[in-house]
């Protein structure tokens, strides 16, 4: 087949761009030690300007860096005669004329956006397949008549992508088709119209996006970031922008898209990271999590906070020198009401109760000695260290951590009676379990995450403690799993109210499973309006598996519209059948057969499932990792389906569809995430009947 005859002429600009690439990072890192061979002397502003020259300078070659990603992967052609390349940053020759453009610039909208109907002003797209730094091939899609007077093949432009079309649809199928690695990769050279809708949506306001498997949501939400961080780069370079995926897992799948674009400063975490102090490592009932994910809990812990905040009942005297100071019951009554009042955390007005406390006492010794002798705050000094003003401080108004409050509110059935009087009786019993000696020995749970984040809330942070972080910007991935109070976690920690929400409500598995994004909304208490937007198009599932897992949403979630997918491969779902006490052995040996044919497998089961399976493995010699511990990087990933969301595989097993069903929250839901996870190839391994909402094989 011949060659483009454009093909070397658009090397030579490809390489031109690397040779100039390579001259700006020179130029930075030069900029870098000339700064750092300074040293350490001279005035403290000399050493603060050198300071910023080294930060500015390490900015500048991380934003250089693209790896082994492509440069350049496009060109349009104007009609009225300009012509840009796109690719992944901007670079220039030695006279500052552009040779590539950044793929976020206004100017570079109509590579992503152009259809046949709304061509944007352009005669030609052309996509610049690459290996490495080589530029094998060139796709051209052709707008209306040609700058030759040639028209293309329909002679009105419609051979390029018209609505609701691919674009770049060569170049888009050979990326869908390469084989997966551990790692998600960006999809910049790739991106469909209706995904750059979303990417250059404004920036104020919760924009929520509902996006079917495979729709490339989470990939359309990390360039989305990487888009606002380019076009405000002043503000959310100050502010922040924080990523918050499902599990560590995901966040490991997704860490390189973004500095793939050249944004390296993004903060990513899980809901119950962003509680550093405490690291999850208890289990608890399903109903137990549930309740502490509802939004009611808020009021919980905040009555919990006031209830510590509380009138001493009986008077306390206090020596003083020569003299015996007396604190009444009504004293302190008034010093908490008057604190109550107050605004701001718990912890924070403890230096008040103090000086209200010490002011009374002080007054008394004016009253008794006839003159004031000392100031309060010398006395103040001096009773903090009296056991009796320390134990009456601690009863009135007591100084807490967040792990304190919650151990001693779960720990103590009257606590709880009176912080959760809005709850039901057996609500309040399903809250309570037995205190420990001590607070190293409490097994928290995820779900008690949420609320310690609510009590440090309501506390403040502890003295010497850091304030909360704050974002410009917050990405929510997968967020229809999320309770009323992990959502209430995330809305704290924005500055402007200004979100990308990201997810499917049928998959939606957890908890906390929403049923409509009004739900999850009403939840982050939008300050500019909310918008929904939807992604229709599967890129990953080919059609043949989502035959049957369309079956599956039919049944788990009556009348939702499934993505429509784009690729067809040939290869139908496969179904293995055998008996119960040889179906470790059988998804060993299916996954040793899979494994010889390369690309990444993963092996979907129930929880219940993993440690016999993965002993399977082992005495097949599969070369093998399980997910929580080696997360990707094996040839074959064992994986149970409550941590597989957002992941995708070239192959999938799926173990024991129906103990999938019985063993989730929302089993219909989990079995369609397993079956939507695969690229290329489904296989299903079974020993007892199928369940009846995944048809007949």
């Amino acid at each position: 087949m011949p060659s483009h005859p454009d093909l070397a002429s658009e090397q030579a600009h490809v390489a031109l761009a690397y040779e100039r690439l390579a001259a700006t990072r020179a130029a930075a890192e030069q900029a870098l030690r000339a700064a750092l061979g300074q040293g350490g002397i001279g005035t403290p502003q000399a050493l603060v300007e050198r300071d910023v020259m080294v930060a500015n300078a390490l900015e500048r070659i991380e934003r250089l860096g693209v790896g082994d990603e492509a440069i350049c992967f496009g060109r349009i052609d104007r009609d009225d005669g300009e012509a840009y390349h796109i690719g992944r940053l901007a670079v220039a020759d030695v006279d500052h004329t552009p040779l590539v453009i950044d793929w976020r610039v206004p100017a570079a909208e109509p590579f992503y956006r152009a259809t046949g109907r709304h061509p944007m002003g352009l005669w030609r797209r052309r996509h610049l397949v690459t290996d490495g730094r080589r530029v094998v091939d060139l796709e051209d899609e052709l707008f209306g008549p040609t700058t030759a007077g040639q028209a293309g093949p329909e002679g009105n432009g419609e051979n390029a992508a018209g609505d609701g079309r691919l674009a770049g649809p060569a170049t888009l199928l050979a990326a869908l088709e390469r084989s997966r690695t551990g790692f998600m990769r960006d999809i910049v050279a790739t991106v469909q119209a209706e995904q750059d809708q979303i990417i250059r949506a404004p920036l104020t306001g919760v924009l929520v996006v509902q996006g079917g498997p495979g729709t490339g949501k989470t990939a359309v939400a990390l360039h989305r970031a990487a888009y606002l961080l380019y076009t405000h780069r002043f503000l959310l370079e100050r502010q922040g922008v924080l990523v918050v995926g499902p599990n560590r897992l995901f966040l490991r799948y997704i860490e390189q898209v973004l500095p793939s674009l050249g944004e390296t400063g993004v903060h990513l975490a899980t809901p119950a990271s962003l509680v550093p102090e405490v690291t999850p490592t208890g289990t608890e009932p399903i109903d137990v999590a549930r309740l502490k994910g509802d939004g009611r809990m808020a009021a919980v812990v905040a009555k919990a906070v006031r209830d510590r905040e509380r009138p001493l009942r009986r008077g306390v005297e206090v020596p003083f020198g020569r003299r015996v100071l007396r604190l009444a019951a009504r004293d302190t009554a008034e010093i908490v009401s008057t604190a109550r009042r107050r605004s701001g955390p718990h912890n924070a007005r403890r230096r008040l109760v103090e000086r209200l406390l010490f002011d009374r006492l002080h007054e008394q010794w004016v009253s008794a000695e006839g003159a004031a002798g000392l100031s309060v705050e010398e006395m103040g000094r001096v009773l903090r260290r009296e056991p009796e003003v320390f134990e009456a401080l601690e009863r009135m108004w007591p100084v807490l951590t967040p792990m304190q409050l919650l151990h001693d509110l779960f720990g103590a059935r009257p606590l709880l009676e009176l912080a959760g009087a809005g709850l039901r009786p057996e609500e309040r019993a399903a809250l309570h379990r037995p205190r420990r000696a001590s607070l190293e020995d409490v097994a928290w749970t995820p779900a008690d995450m949420a609320l310690l984040d609510e009590a440090r809330h309501r506390l403040g942070p502890a003295r010497g403690k850091d304030e909360l972080r704050t974002y410009g910007h917050i990405v929510v991935d997968e967020a229809q799993d999320l309770s009323p109070m992990q959502l209430r976690m995330l809305t704290r920690r924005s500055l402007s109210g200004s979100m990308t929400v990201v997810g499917d409500l049928a998959q939606a598995t957890g908890t906390w499973a929403a049923s409509t994004w009004d739900d999850v909304v009403r939840h982050l208490e939008p300050r500019r309006g909310w918008q929904l937007v939807g992604l229709s198009v599967n890129y990953r599932t080919p059609s043949e598996i989502m035959a049957v897992a369309d079956r599956v949403l039919a049944a788990a979630v009556p009348g939702a519209r499934p993505p429509r997918s784009v690729r067809s491969t040939g290869a139908t779902p496969r179904f293995v059948r055998c008996d119960p006490p040889a179906l470790p052995a059988c998804v060993a040996e299916v996954a040793a057969a899979q494994a010889a044919s390369g690309g990444t497998i993963a092996v979907v089961c129930a929880v219940s499932q993993r440690d016999d399976l993965a002993e399977a493995l082992r005495v097949a010699e599969v070369d093998f990792g399980d997910a929580t511990r080696r997360g990707l990087s094996a040839p074959v990933t064992l994986v149970d389906v409550g941590m597989v969301k957002g992941l995708e595989f070239d192959v999938v097993i799926v173990v024991s569809p129906a103990r999938l069903v019985a063993e989730s929250a929302q089993g219909p839901r989990s079995l369609y995430v397993a079956l939507t996870r695969a690229t290329r190839r489904l296989v299903v391994v079974h020993a007892e009947d199928l369940p009846s909402i995944m048809g007949e094989p």
